[in-house]
């Protein structure tokens, strides 16, 4: 696509999708696929137990996921303010301009309409040479597919990553007509070998659990995970019973003196906040009140030691504040917790952290000091927010090669899983690579649906997008693709409480966003486009149709890794527009994402 100038656009080109996907030769290549796709939503048992029990829900065959409407064409994300005519420079064909004014700020963008197909986790078929691949991963069946709140981004093991690799890719099943006639059985020799080869892994492993333990019949559809309440009127009888016998243990009990404890800060028994904190052990026990209050008799213990108060005045220093960091709300206001373990490729930072056991009991008490900081700005109300949204970053996320790391982390993860109970609200894996998808395809289909549901996974090109399903663009991290800069060196005009506009912007088109000025000011804007690789520019165009346009950028191609956020500022003179205009010349459609705001003069 040509551009003339920077008033001038030609009309896109009549595009066509053309289907280029060829058969894999690797099975690298088959699993690299699984980047493409939706992320998959993977959950947490209520339950968090030690590793080596395995959930008692977990050998049901549980139902495919519901699938979510089709997408739709996304709507203007701000309002017109009339029916603009169209501009000399916007050629026929190109897409209707976003015309915004300073006055329809303040003003609620319509959120974009984020569906996706939700595709189900079909049985991968099992023939007789994969049997060896069968029996290793049932011998790991329970160790990988215990979730616990905390989970924390480590790869399964070499032998295991091999057998979920070799398993082939599920195939989807061709839709058949009512018409059509069924086939006829096959011979006995035919049919008794189609049985075999038709035996899914996951009935195999089903199969195996069954005639360990009675079957446990649980809903057929469980629907989609949404976060317990914490208001007493919300409670079912059986839930409220249980709190009532917890307190009731808790006030005869002669090892915990429920008048002077107190735990996050929060005084047990004092009141109703008290109430949140014992609904969390209560979760994490399945409502049993005795398992709750042994649970929770355990970890006063713990707390005293390991000297929790003094531990939050310890100065640990500042060395990880990139590798484990707390930034922004999600859309539901849960703050947002970023675990970059990628940090740790730098040698200097990984021997300071872990090369004795000094530094690793070190880096223990700095990961239990900032999860208790955090916890404390919790509300702990009824109706408040009392858990974390967690991030788990996976680029270039340690290997197996480091022991030290893995040690240490899983160390931490014991610590979090029995004495932090229920304070992780939605866990999202972000540049997850094709193995881990692959992997985690293998288990999905023995984990409940509110396990699936609480966990999510998105390869490196879906990142960003997946982000801002759960977290507004002005509170993602500009290294995730968003607009906040609070954990870098950057400087900005704009705050998490300036709402940013998203635009889906059609392949081989062009999206042009009109700031209408009406007095003389500063106008500020930062603008990205997720992916970039688009061509981008701005301009000011008077009212009065005397005037000169001015050029405030020359359209130029912006890469990926050139510029992740742009930011620009204009000082108006005059009544006019500005323009800003985003060529996307690729076949694959683009999100932009943009905010302004308006400076009034000094006085002069």
């Amino acid at each position: 696509m040509s551009q003339d100038s920077a008033t001038t656009t030609s009309p896109p080109p009549h595009s066509t999708t053309v289907d280029s996907m060829s058969k894999p030769s690797t099975q690298e290549d088959k699993f690299k696929k699984l980047d493409e796709e939706e992320p998959k939503q993977l959950t947490l048992e209520p339950e968090l137990t030690e590793l080596i029990q395995p959930p008692e829900l977990n050998h049901v065959t549980l139902e495919p996921e519901q699938t979510q409407p089709p997408n739709s064409e996304p709507k203007p994300s701000l309002p017109l303010i009339s029916e603009p005519e169209v501009p000399n420079h916007t050629a026929e064909g190109s897409e209707q301009p976003h015309r915004v004014t300073p006055e329809t700020m303040a003003s609620e963008p319509e959120e974009p309409n984020h569906t996706e197909e939700d595709h189900s986790d079909k049985p991968h078929q099992v023939t007789p040479e994969t049997e060896p691949t069968q029996e290793l991963m049932l011998e790991h069946r329970k160790k990988y597919t215990e979730v616990a709140d905390w989970t924390e981004p480590e790869p399964p093991e070499a032998a295991v990553l091999e057998a979920a690799a070799s398993v082939p890719e599920p195939k989807q099943p061709e839709p058949q007509s009512p018409e059509v006639a069924v086939a006829p059985p096959p011979p006995p020799a035919a049919a008794a070998s189609s049985s075999v080869e038709s035996r899914s892994l996951a009935e195999m492993m089903n199969r195996e659990e069954a005639e360990e333990k009675p079957k446990i019949q649980i809903p057929r559809s469980l629907g989609s995970f949404k976060e317990e309440t914490n208001k007493i009127s919300d409670l079912s009888e059986t839930e409220l019973n249980a709190l009532h016998e917890l307190r009731h243990l808790l006030q005869e009990s002669t090892t915990i003196d429920s008048c002077k404890s107190s735990i996050w800060g929060v005084p047990l028994l004092k009141d109703d906040r008290s109430d949140v904190v014992l609904l969390k052990f209560l979760r994490a026990r399945d409502f049993k009140p005795q398992e709750a209050y042994s649970m929770l008799n355990k970890t006063l213990q713990w707390r005293i030691e390991f000297n929790i108060e003094e531990l939050l005045d310890e100065n640990l220093g500042d060395d990880l504040d990139k590798v484990v960091f707390m930034q922004g709300h999600d859309k539901e206001n849960h703050p947002v917790c970023y675990n970059a373990y990628g940090e740790f490729q730098s040698k200097d930072l990984y021997q300071k952290t872990f090369s004795d056991e000094e530094k690793r009991e070190r880096f223990l008490r700095w990961r239990i000091q900032f999860l208790e900081k955090s916890i404390r700005k919790l509300d702990f109300v009824a109706v408040g927010v009392s858990t974390i949204c967690q991030v788990n970053d996976l680029k270039n996320s340690p290997g197996p090669g480091k022991t030290e790391l893995r040690l240490a982390t899983k160390q931490a993860l014991h610590l979090l899983q029995d004495n932090y109970p229920e304070f992780v609200s939605k866990q999202i894996f972000i540049n997850v690579p094709w193995w881990y998808l692959a992997f985690y395809r293998i288990i999905s289909p023995f984990m409940t649906q509110r396990s699936k549901s609480k966990l999510v996974f998105a390869g490196p090109s879906r990142s960003a997008e997946t982000l801002f399903k759960y977290i507004s663009p002005e509170h993602v991290p500009v290294q995730y693709g968003g607009l906040s800069v609070d954990n870098c060196d950057c400087i900005s005009d704009f705050t998490h409480d300036d709402t940013a506009t998203e635009i889906t912007i059609k392949p081989t088109t062009k999206q042009t966003v009109e700031i209408i000025v009406y007095e003389k000011c500063t106008i500020v804007w930062e603008i990205r486009v997720v992916g970039w690789e688009v061509l981008y520019g701005a301009e000011f165009v008077p009212e009065n149709k005397g005037g000169y346009t001015v050029i405030i950028q020359k359209p130029r191609k912006m890469a990926a890794k050139v510029e992740p956020l742009v930011s620009q500022s204009f000082k108006v003179g005059e009544v006019g527009k500005i323009l800003l205009t985003v060529d996307n010349p690729s076949t694959a459609k683009k999100m932009l994402i943009y905010r302004f705001k308006v400076k009034p003069l000094a006085c002069e």
